[in-house]
């Protein structure tokens, strides 16, 4: 089912989640607990993060070595799983950094074979590596570039020839939203018209960033009716766990931690 149908029959407030891949080489077990401990709560669908090739830097005994990896691969694999052991639906990131368009169509293919009919279109985190396209290949820059190209798949458009007569795919495509503007935005409005040209491309709702500050969801969500972006906006939550939080977040998501709650989280009993 659609997330778009699943907020449409609910009666009552939802609560979904959001997973990371295990690390590369590391063990599915963790992660396997991890579903089954939220599983038992019928979470409507459940969001699994992608992640693209990066830059990491390697101590050997000749020197720094720089490696280009993909730390957390997967994606795929778990939405498998998620959406046929566990009957969940799987709604998995899709990124432009660093992926071709044939990457991506390919990896869209894929999902379709797994029943998997909810995405989340962004562009993606800046981690100091870009991949080299060749070969006639190209890339989607930005987030709207992607939700064209699925929404062209959606209505029987492919980028390779042999698949012109295949039938159209049928996904429900997410972006992302951000209560105290895009870090790249000018001001709000500006970031609110960018992803209503999202909106207008055929995406069919919105998963805000994290907030902490309840009335910057409540303003962001006015601002876009006024805006007449219609599409249902979720909220995107975080728990604080620990007090390395509190410099942390604002500086990876740069978004506010309010005075109330970090002197609160400050003041907590050691362990916290």
């Amino acid at each position: 089912m659609k997330v778009t149908q699943v907020l449409a029959n609910s009666k009552d407030p939802l609560i979904s989640f959001e997973i990371i891949p295990p690390k590369r080489g590391g063990d599915i077990q963790s992660l396997l607990s991890t579903i089954e401990s939220i599983a038992k709560y019928k979470p409507p669908f459940i969001d699994i993060t992608s992640h693209a090739a990066e830059i990491v830097y390697e101590e050997t005994p000749k020197g720094i070595r720089k490696k280009v990896i993909r730390k957390r691969p997967g994606t795929l694999g778990i939405c498998a799983l998620i959406q046929n052991k566990y009957k969940i639906e799987a709604v998995p990131h899709i990124l432009c950094k660093n992926f071709t368009k044939e990457e991506t169509e390919d990896f869209l293919i894929e999902l379709g074979y797994l029943g998997v009919n909810n995405v989340l279109a962004i562009q993606g985190d800046d981690k100091g590596f870009e991949k080299e396209v060749s070969g006639g290949r190209s890339t989607n820059k930005f987030a709207i570039d992607l939700v064209k190209q699925i929404s062209d798949m959606n209505k029987g458009i492919y980028l390779e020839e042999e698949l012109l007569d295949a039938k159209p795919s049928d996904f429900c495509i997410g972006v992302s939203g951000y209560p105290e503007k895009h870090y790249e935005a000018p001001n709000l409005k500006t970031d609110l018209l960018f992803t209503k040209q999202k909106i207008e491309a055929g995406a069919d709702y919105i998963v805000t960033q994290m907030f902490f500050e309840n009335k910057a969801f409540f303003d962001y969500r006015n601002k876009a009716k006024e805006l007449e972006i219609n599409v249902p906006i979720l909220p995107g939550l975080k728990i604080l766990t620990s007090k390395a939080h509190l410099t942390g977040i604002p500086k990876n998501f740069y978004i506010n931690i309010p005075e109330e709650l970090s002197t609160e989280i400050m003041e907590a009993k050691p362990g916290m």
